[in-house]
């Protein structure tokens, strides 16, 4: 499920230095704007990032250390998240801890190289839509979201994961074709 890194430790560590970048971007007004995740704030979106991320480590029996709090200090929280979800990747007796996950036996690796990375990419652009930050996702990482969300089919839609298609003219362009089949509007 790799873009063009070789393991699931180097594509996290490439899509979290973009995620990182845009979390460190976003204005210190703009925390509390409404994202495109119906009912979230940017703040809320980095908070998902987190805790989403601190939860599937413990399938395996590990702890990401507890970040600062995001209602404080979002930035600093997402690095300490992101810092330690790259020590576990960055392990290869951690990263192959297997356990049975919604489409069967996997290991954390694997999750954390399709799932989780494709939530980085995706709520960096939710997090960019929220705060006027540059929403362009780079080619090969929305060439690869699109194949992991056509890969995902309708389980896509699972409740909390991602809305109905939105509908979009025939010549809109990749971006805007791919965020309308995960339900926003470019």
């Amino acid at each position: 499920m790799t873009s063009t890194t070789e393991t699931p430790a180097a594509h996290y560590r490439d899509l979290a230095a973009k995620f990182t970048k845009r979390v460190e971007s976003v204005p210190a007004a703009r925390w509390d704007d409404a994202s495109p995740c119906d009912g979230w704030t940017a703040r809320d979106v980095v908070r998902h990032v987190i805790d989403t991320q601190r939860y599937i480590v413990t399938v395996v029996d590990l702890e990401l250390p507890e970040p600062p709090s995001v209602d404080d200090d979002p930035v600093a929280a997402w690095a300490a998240t992101r810092d330690g979800m790259q020590e576990i990747l960055n392990d290869p007796a951690l990263v192959s801890r297997e356990y049975d996950g919604h489409f069967g036996r996997t290991d954390l690796g694997k999750t954390i190289d399709s799932f989780y990375c494709f939530d980085l990419v995706v709520h960096g652009w939710d997090l960019a839509r929220a705060t006027g930050l540059d929403e362009t996702i780079p080619a090969g990482d929305l060439t690869w979201v699109g194949g992991v969300a056509e890969q995902m089919g309708e389980s896509i839609r699972t409740a909390g994961v991602c809305g109905p298609a939105v509908d979009v003219p025939a010549d809109a362009d990749e971006q805007t074709r791919v965020l309308a089949f995960l339900g926003r509007k470019a």
